[in-house]
């Protein structure tokens, strides 16, 4: 059996028609900028989050960009994130010559550790921009409540956890009145809401800030040829409009299904026992709600690590053992990735800011051990079985 690892072409054949027919207007009316359907899709989103505004814009990392503007960002000021992420979130405040602050991950959520914040304020920090990773949204309130104890902005960067839920409330929209606040999410293909291309979303429910995002998404422009700011071209174009907004119609459809999927993903892994390794499933709190961008779990071995930061050997150890494994699956047709593999204070382009080795040891130790496997709302549960049987089977010879 082969097995794809996000079923795209499934759900293009599921929605087929209606997303042709969306195009073919769009094609007809040749508005491929700033058409109808931006608009549409904008009010769609804002309705979907339930906030007052939303901007679609032209990829997740420039949404993080256009929020980081709004904001005044700027050289010399400080961003505290996490390391354990995709890098265009650190890569977009080091762009405005701002310092990425890293703060670790908590353990089992994989979020940022809302207990280490606040030892990273400085003088120079102006915002927090915490990641909602594999889905799970971030501890928000908690994360407000130290923005608006130190006057900070906050970003909730839910690129991969649009249709998540934090205490009943949708994410991208998790942010506080009493303190400047957006969320930004991602359309990329492979996101739980994917367009056929790059796309993204700036939201907000605060009119001042929606307004100036979007002037900056369009070359800083209030009027035409009348440019406030130092923009971008940011736009979303209408085709890909078009798509989303045929595919939000299902999304929550889909949401349920990844819920299901994600259950017997659970009930199936839970069982798998090997003398040396065991599986660490996702660890989702109470009141909250993944979209399950990923389904990611965690091949630890049973013997007690050292304590932290753990040793360079021990992490490579780690890390060569679940690669010997993922290699097996893959020859089983069950393709995985990894997300992800070297935390953001060990890239070599962030190597300026001095982070070294063991600085943050969570996001070490997870790094070693995360893997996600095949997941969308077409995979079947023929797959999934053979899936979880397999994995089981290879996990015996570790």
């Amino acid at each position: 059996m082969n097995i794809d690892f996000i079923n795209l072409k499934a759900q293009y054949h599921a929605y087929k028609q209606d997303i042709d027919s969306e195009i073919a207007k769009v094609l007809e009316s040749s508005a491929y900028v700033m058409g109808e359907s931006v608009r549409e899709l904008e009010i769609n989103l804002a309705r979907f989050c339930g906030c007052k505004y939303a901007r679609a814009v032209s990829s997740g990392t420039d949404a993080l960009l256009l929020s980081l503007l709004a904001l005044g960002i700027k050289s010399g000021d400080e961003v505290i994130t996490t390391p354990f992420t995709f890098i265009a979130t650190a890569e977009m405040i080091a762009l405005l010559g701002a310092r990425p602050v890293f703060v670790d991950i908590n353990e089992r959520t994989y979020n940022i550790d809302v207990d280490k914040i606040r030892t990273h304020i400085t003088p120079k920090t102006k915002a927090i921009i915490p990641v909602s990773l594999y889905g799970l949204p971030a501890d928000m309130d908690s994360i407000n409540a130290i923005a608006k104890e130190h006057d900070l902005a906050v970003i909730e960067d839910a690129c991969q956890s649009f249709g998540g839920l934090y205490k009943g409330r949708k994410s991208c929209n998790l942010g506080s009145q009493t303190i400047r606040s957006m969320g930004v999410t991602s359309f990329f293909p492979s996101k739980p809401l994917g367009c056929y291309g790059d796309g993204g979303a700036v939201f907000s429910n605060d009119e001042k800030l929606d307004s100036q995002i979007g002037s900056l998404l369009n070359h800083g422009q209030v009027a035409r040829y009348s440019h406030k700011y130092i923009g971008l071209n940011a736009r979303l174009d209408s085709l890909q409009c078009a798509v989303l907004n045929v595919k939000l119609k299902h999304f929550e459809n889909e949401l349920k299904i990844r819920q299901e999927l994600a259950n017997a993903y659970n009930s199936g892994l839970k069982k798998i026992d090997s003398q040396n390794y065991r599986l660490i499933l996702p660890y989702i709190p109470e009141s909250y709600v993944s979209a399950y961008a990923q389904y990611s779990v965690r091949l630890s071995p049973k013997a007690p690590d050292a304590q932290y930061p753990l040793s360079q050997k021990i992490l490579q150890d780690k890390a060569s053992k679940r690669d010997s494994l993922l290699k097996a699956l893959q020859e089983k047709g069950i393709p995985t990735a990894i997300h992800y593999p070297i935390p953001l204070h060990l890239q070599e382009s962030l190597a300026y800011l001095g982070y070294k080795v063991g600085d943050f040891p969570t996001s070490e130790a997870i790094a070693s051990e995360i893997f996600s496997l095949p997941f969308s709302a077409f995979l079947n549960k023929d797959e999934q079985d053979y899936i979880i049987s397999t994995l089981s089977s290879e996990l015996q010879k570790l």
